[in-house]
């Protein structure tokens, strides 16, 4: 019988059988932690591994700070120092304040590759399955041990098929895509379940729009999702992976417990409404009801990346946001920022009247750029919209095409009708 994609990525770090529901040792090749929850992993190090060599390989083990960054508040300045004094002495690598998201610097530098395991504090650690990396977050003993370990323990999930059928089309990006398969999947639909994505929209989905799909299947209930890797994700790797890598691709024979069938041929701009982000609507549906903006947000790791700035530049080009709305615009990654800067952007969106952010979490994080108000409506490229992620207001999950026009028009409206 053949094998699904993480079958074969768990098998090859594993000396155990792997098949669904057998709990087996998995060699991990990235173990990270972030500002939030690092912390209590030194702890747990410090605690448990007092007198003994914490790390299986330093090589392999990282801190990103990404939450709050820089630190505005006495809780995560702690954190975070305590994990620079800490990872000094113990002389592991960090990627501070000024990097950006964990899992986007993550792979940008070559940790995560194609068929590698990755492990963190962050979840939405699966964002990996956009590379065909398997990515997962755990809690901060479960993180600690696999620092100390170099591996940690699994269930091997079932595997879901997700077939979408159709071709993405403008004004819809991949946030519509993905939109679209919560809508039809729900928040329940994956759970426990590892998905594999394909169709001719998936292999056509830039580096970009992988990483927005990959990013929200935790808002699925899911493990991962993997998109197979295409020869410009492998190549993109060539350059920068740290050690040699194999992408993995399901056999023909291999077993799902599912299959979903999308159809994304007549598909509109979508949004999710509060409090869930599958509560996914028709953005053209809320605009008889002139919903006012308080304020728009485009970055998080769902949408931080080059292509979904360049989106919401394009559009902004010559025009200002509405008078009463505020945008807050924040990059991934320092990698992102510049080229913003090389390009332009920057002087765009300042003339747009956009507030524009160092790279990090930013509103998904609460803090980093201002939480909303009781009453505030807040459009949103971030992944979830549940009562207090991003403060007291009501938040709207959408593209950053339609991010940018409710943004301009200062009320909730689809791109295809600014």
């Amino acid at each position: 019988m053949g094998q699904t994609v993480i079958e074969k990525i768990f098998s090859a770090h594993s000396k155990d059988e792997v098949k669904p529901g057998n709990i087996i040792w998995l060699d991990l090749d990235v173990r990270s932690a972030r500002d939030f929850a690092g912390a209590n992993v030194v702890g747990n190090l410090e605690k448990h591994y007092a007198d003994q060599e914490k790390f299986e390989d330093k090589e392999k083990t990282v801190f990103t700070f990404d939450c709050v960054v820089p630190a505005n508040n006495i809780g995560y300045a702690e954190n975070q120092q305590i994990i620079r004094v800490f990872a000094r002495k113990e002389g592991i690598r960090v990627f501070d304040s000024e990097w950006g998201i964990g899992s986007h610097v993550l792979i940008e530098e070559g940790y995560s590759v194609p068929g590698s395991t990755v492990v963190g504090t962050d979840s939405h650690l699966n964002i990996m399955g956009s590379v065909g990396s398997f990515g997962q977050g755990m809690g901060d003993q479960d993180i600690a041990f696999g620092m100390k370990a170099g591996k940690t323990w699994f269930e091997v999930p079932p595997t879901m098929k997700v077939i979408i059928e159709g071709e993405l089309k403008a004004p819809c990006s991949a946030k519509d895509l993905t939109l679209a398969v919560i809508r039809k999947l729900t928040s329940k639909g994956a759970l426990g379940r590892a998905i594999e994505f394909e169709g001719k929209a998936i292999d056509n989905l830039s580096f970009a729009g992988r990483i927005t799909l990959a990013s929200m299947v935790t808002e699925m209930g899911g493990i991962v999702g993997f998109i197979p890797p295409n020869q410009e994700i492998v190549d993109y790797f060539k350059t920068r992976a740290r050690s040699e890598f194999t992408p993995y691709y399901a056999d023909e024979d291999a077993e799902y417990v599912e299959e979903v069938v999308i159809d994304i041929n007549d598909m509109r701009p979508l949004i999710a409404v509060p409090f869930k982000p599958d509560n996914v609507v028709e953005v053209e549906s809320l605009e008889k009801d002139k919903i006012h903006v308080d304020s728009a947000f485009l970055g998080s790791c769902t949408n931080g990346r080059y292509e979904d700035m360049k989106a919401a530049v394009d559009m902004l080009k010559g025009k200002q946001v509405a008078e009463h709305t505020v945008m807050k615009v924040v990059p991934a990654t320092r990698t992102v920022l510049g080229d913003m800067l090389k390009n332009g952007d920057i002087q765009t969106l300042f003339d747009a009247r956009a507030l524009v952010s160092n790279p990090g979490c930013a509103g998904c994080a609460s803090g980093q750029i201002g939480m909303t108000g009781t009453g505030e409506v807040q459009v949103s490229t971030g992944n979830r919209n549940f009562k207090g992620k991003q403060g007291l207001g009501l938040t709207y999950l959408c593209s950053p095409e339609t991010v940018t026009a409710s943004a301009l028009a200062g009320k909730i409206i689809s791109p295809e009708n600014l």
